[in-house]
């Protein structure tokens, strides 16, 4: 097993070695000048590999087989579709405790929410102990498509009996 990563740019190469796992790095290049500088140099093909986009059929191979998902972003991120895509197939998420993070990941349940990379590097172990069939559950529970449109309906609900009570 390895690891999978979206985004290849926030030190996650040094959590993997460290761990002395492999790791497959797949996602859009936001950057191109920093990947070609600082990310592409450290592609193996071996120990690192990065996969750029993949099509949804085949991610769901990737990241169901994957040791967990390393989350490692280095900015406020509003929700993180890769992490709920994570926890569908069953993936533990290891992530800073950034943006939404917090949010989405149940701490020792569904990932590990981390804020150094020596947290993340021991949060590797642990992650492969977590009950897989049980973060599907979770994700699913949370975030499936029939609760999803509960939520956006009963947000709508409370926006109109607003206005409705305050007369606008």
């Amino acid at each position: 097993m390895s690891f999978v990563l979206e985004c290849p740019y926030c030190g996650v190469r040094e959590v993997a070695e460290r761990a002395g796992m492999p790791l497959t790095m797949a996602g859009i290049v936001q950057d191109q000048r920093y990947f070609d500088e600082e990310v592409a140099p450290k592609i193996d093909g071996d120990r690192v590999r990065f996969l750029g986009t993949v099509a949804p059929a085949e991610r769901v191979g990737l990241l169901g087989g994957a040791h967990a998902l390393l989350h490692l972003i280095g900015f406020e991120e509003p929700f993180g579709y890769s992490v709920v895509e994570a926890m569908a197939c069953g993936t533990p998420v290891i992530a800073f405790r950034r943006g939404s993070m917090p949010e989405l990941i149940d701490h020792g349940s569904t990932g590990f929410l981390v804020d150094t990379v020596e947290e993340a590097v021991a949060a590797v172990d642990t992650a492969g102990s977590l009950d897989r069939p049980r973060i599907r559950r979770q994700a699913v529970a949370r975030f499936d498509k029939a609760r999803m449109i509960d939520a956006y309906l009963d947000a709508y609900r409370e926006l109109l009996d607003g206005r409705v009570a305050s007369g606008s």
